[in-house]
């Protein structure tokens, strides 16, 4: 049996290629035209048993070594932050018109209905339309019948960029005979106005 501390001839038939960390080398560097066929971390494979077949597809190249770092840009990461901080300043600044701003400005209140009235049985569609200039606000209103009812206080939200709102009061009659009929709007905020539309309900005997 051979010494394990005698390092074995490589032209010895016995001789088979061994795996060992880079650690564990104590003898003689390999030759020179003992390629790795494989890198693992630190473990290399040498040896005449590595055939043709096993090759890798590509030589191993090292790794080239990092180039120099491109000088760094003083006052881009300011101009970013700058120009956020000033579109951020601008939204909050529109919000804040849009709320704190002049409110809503009621220009025109106007009531209609068909004079005609409606027939036996059947309900008075009352319009009535109210023009604004166009900022965002909410009106208050309510609705005020000649037979002696109103209704609570409602509320129309009215969007930016539309300047008019039409808001409707359906009023069911029934029976025989004729009614002299009045409906009136009261705008009771931003401003407070009153606008009404009269018509008569007939319904023959």
């Amino acid at each position: 049996m051979n010494d394990p501390r005698v390092p074995q001839d490589p032209a010895d038939d016995e001789y088979s290629a061994t795996v060992l960390g880079s650690h564990w080398f104590s003898g003689p560097p390999p030759p020179a035209d003992a390629a790795p066929d494989r890198v693992e971390g630190s473990v290399l494979r040498f040896g005449p048993g590595v055939t043709a077949a096993m090759a890798p597809p590509f030589p191993v190249v090292p790794a080239a070594p990092p180039g120099p770092r491109p000088p760094a840009r003083h006052g881009g990461g300011w101009r970013r932050y700058t120009l956020a901080a000033v579109v951020l300043a601008a939204v909050l600044g529109y919000l804040a018109w849009q709320r704190f701003g002049p409110a809503l400005e009621v220009r025109e209140v106007a009531v209609s209905t068909d004079p005609r009235g409606p027939g036996c049985g059947a309900a008075a569609d009352v319009v009535a339309v109210v023009r604004t200039d166009g900022r965002p606000g909410t009106l208050t209103y309510r609705w005020v019948r000649s037979d002696g009812t109103r209704s609570e206080e409602l509320t129309e939200r009215v969007p930016a960029g539309r300047k008019e709102a039409t808001l409707h009061l359906l009023w069911t009659f029934q029976g025989t005979g004729s009614y002299p009929a009045r409906a009136e709007l009261q705008l009771i905020s931003p401003v407070e106005r009153t606008a009404a539309a009269e018509f008569t309900y007939r319904c023959p005997r």
